[in-house]
C-alpha cells in the first residue's frame, strides 16, 4: 500500500513502466495553498491523481508536502490541470470523477474548468447551483446571453433543455422578461398510443411533461404552480402558437426536430420584442412523418442572420450516467441511430 500524501515520506505516482523524465522536458510543481484543498485535490486514496496518470500515461506526479511535481510529457498541461482544479477548490466546488474528467478534456481542449463550471445561472429547487458542466454547454448558455435566437442541437444528455429552462426562470426572476413558454411538437415517438381520455389538455401533457419536470428542477411545486396559474409559466404544444405574437417572453421550443419546415417557419415568425429564443433539437432522432424535419438544412438558411447562433454538443458534453455518453458515440460512429454497429453481423450479439 502506497502512503498517504500527508507522510513527510516523498510519495511517488507514476505508472508501471511509463517513460522517465527527459532532460528536453521542463518540469512543472504547483503549490497547493492549504492541508485541506491537498486532501481533496489528491482524493481518497491518491484516486483524483490516478484518474490523471490514466489521462496522461507519459507523465510523472510526485506530491510532497504541499506541492506536486510534474515531469515527463505533457508535465505542463497536467500542471496547468492541477491549478485548474486547485481553483476550483477555492471557490467551493467538489472534485468527484466525473468533473475530473471533464477538466482533463477541457484543458485537452485549451479551456478553462475554472471559468466553466463556477458560471452560476441560478439556484434550483433544493438550492444547488445550476451551472455548466462541459465547455460545450459553457457555449450554449454564453449563446444564449448573447443572441435573440440560440439553437441548441445534439444528443439526448446534453443538457439542452434542462439549461434553456434555466435561462428562462433566471430571466423571469431577474424581470429580463414578463414570462415564460414552453413548447413542443405533440409528435408520436415511433409509438402508437391509441385513445388517451380526457381533456384537450389531459391529452396533449405527455408529449410535454418532460418540460414540466425541468421546470420543477429550477422551481418548488408550489411556486411553479402558482407561475402556470397566473400564465407566467405557460407549456403548450407547438400547434398552439399559430397566430400569435409573443413579445416580452423567453421562449422555448422542446425537440425541434419533430418540427415540419412551416411549422418551424411559423414558430420562428412569432418572436415579438424584447423575446428570447431557444430551439433544441437532436436531428438523429426525427419522429415526424416522412422525416420532413424542420430543422434539416436550417442551420445553412440561416447563418448570415445577426443575432442567431447555432450550438453544436456531442457525446463529450452528456452529463447523464458515463454509459449513455459511450452509447451516443458509438451510434455516432455508426452512422445513425438505426445503423448495425460496426464489425457486428445483422442479429448478432457483443456481450
Amino acid at each position: 500500500m502506497r502512503p498517504s500524501h500527508a507522510c513527510p515520506l516523498l510519495v511517488v505516482l507514476h505508472r508501471v513502466g511509463a517513460p522517465r523524465m527527459s532532460s528536453l522536458v521542463q518540469p512543472y510543481s504547483v503549490v497547493v495553498p492549504g492541508a485541506h484543498l491537498m486532501g481533496a485535490l489528491v482524493g481518497p486514496r491518491d484516486a483524483h491523481l490516478r484518474l490523471i496518470e490514466d489521462a496522461f500515461p507519459e507523465a510523472t506526479l510526485v506530491a510532497r508536502g504541499n506541492e506536486i511535481h510534474i515531469a515527463g510529457e505533457h508535465a505542463e498541461v497536467v500542471g496547468r490541470l492541477c491549478e485548474e482544479l486547485v481553483v476550483l477548490l477555492q471557490q467551493g466546488q467538489h472534485l468527484d470523477e466525473a468533473s475530473i474528467r471533464r477538466s482533463i478534456d477541457m484543458v485537452r481542449a485549451n479551456e478553462r474548468p475554472s471559468r466553466v463550471l463556477t458560471d452560476d445561472i441560478m439556484r434550483g429547487a433544493k438550492g444547488k447551483p445550476v451551472r455548466p458542466k462541459t465547455a460545450g454547454q459553457k457555449r450554449y448558455i454564453d449563446a444564449i446571453r448573447n443572441n435573440v435566437i440560440t439553437f441548441g442541437l445534439g444528443p439526448a444528455g446534453t443538457g439542452k433543455s434542462w439549461l434553456a429552462v434555466a435561462m428562462a426562470v433566471q430571466a423571469l426572476q431577474s424581470k429580463q422578461v414578463q414570462r415564460i413558454i414552453l413548447t413542443r411538437p405533440a409528435v408520436e415517438a415511433g409509438e402508437r398510443l391509441g385513445f388517451l381520455p380526457g381533456d384537450l389538455m389531459a391529452k396533449i401533457d405527455p408529449y410535454l411533461r418532460p418540460l414540466y419536470d425541468a421546470l420543477y428542477d429550477m422551481i418548488e411545486p408550489e411556486g411553479a404552480q402558482k407561475l402556470l396559474e397566473r400564465q407566467m409559466v405557460e407549456v403548450a404544444p407547438l400547434a398552439f402558437m399559430r397566430g400569435r405574437t409573443l413579445n416580452s417572453s423567453f421562449i422555448i421550443l422542446d425537440e425541434a426536430q419533430n418540427a415540419t419546415p412551416e411549422q418551424m417557419k411559423m414558430f420562428l415568425t412569432r418572436i415579438g420584442f424584447g423575446s428570447k429564443v431557444v430551439v433544441t433539437g437532436d436531428t438523429t432522432q426525427v419522429d415526424v412523418p416522412d422525416g420532413r424535419s424542420g430543422l434539416l438544412g436550417l442551420e445553412h438558411t440561416l447563418s448570415d442572420i445577426e443575432g442567431l447562433a447555432f450550438v453544436h454538443l456531442g457525446a463529450g458534453d452528456v452529463v447523464r450516467h458515463r454509459i449513455v455518453a459511450d452509447i451516443v458515440a458509438a451510434y455516432e460512429r455508426a452512422g445513425g441511430p438505426s445503423g448495425t454497429p460496426p464489425h457486428l453481423p445483422s442479429g448478432g450479439t457483443r456481450g
